[in-house]
């Protein structure tokens, strides 16, 4: 019987040190799994804030890029407006009576007579009048010209555009802030 009670001391010993070494584990083991879903709650708390960034900068971004295209797309109508009311404009000037573009031809001579005494003139091959009717020494007709004069000196060395594109064009650039404020309040 003593050997019994030396085996059953020896089974409880080692059945303690068993328990007591599965006590450490499990305490050990509780901890790691403490700082592990430490460590994980941290990195989701770190992932959800960026996520949450990302898509409010994306947002963000979005909303910019459709304030730009919406603004692209108000430019190049408010660009084909002015094209147009240009259009019209030198159609208006061009397609003009005879009567209302010989006034005005007869003020763009004058205006020229100032640089060149007695200058001769270029204007489209569709107008109906001549030389006399717009006091110059000399009206040739080119098809180039659209509308309005081209006026010269006799030798050739001073030359006044004076077409209605031209003109037309010179006002439109220098004017457009102007154009633009009325056209588009």
């Amino acid at each position: 019987m003593a050997l019994d009670s030396v085996t059953k001391d020896i089974m409880d010993s080692a059945n303690a040190s068993v328990a007591a070494i599965e006590a450490e584990r499990d305490a050990e083991v509780a901890k790691i799994m403490a700082e592990t879903d430490s460590v994980i709650s941290d990195m989701k708390k770190k992932e959800d804030k960026r996520r949450k960034e990302a898509v409010e900068q994306l947002g963000r971004q979005m909303l910019s890029s459709a304030e730009l295209e919406s603004k692209k797309i108000i430019l190049s109508k408010k660009k084909e407006i002015l094209d147009k009311a240009f259009a019209e404009s030198l159609a208006s000037l061009e397609s003009a009576s005879a009567a209302t573009k010989k006034k005005q031809y007869k003020k763009m001579v004058d205006a020229v007579k100032m640089v060149t005494d007695d200058p001769k003139a270029y204007c489209s091959k569709d107008e109906k009048m001549t030389a006399e009717d717009i006091g110059v020494s000399k009206l040739e007709k080119v098809s180039e010209i659209t509308g309005g004069l081209i006026l010269e000196s006799e030798d050739g060395t001073v030359q006044v555009d004076m077409q209605y594109k031209t003109i037309l064009q010179t006002v439109w650039d220098r004017e457009m802030k102007v154009l633009s404020d009325i056209l588009f309040r």
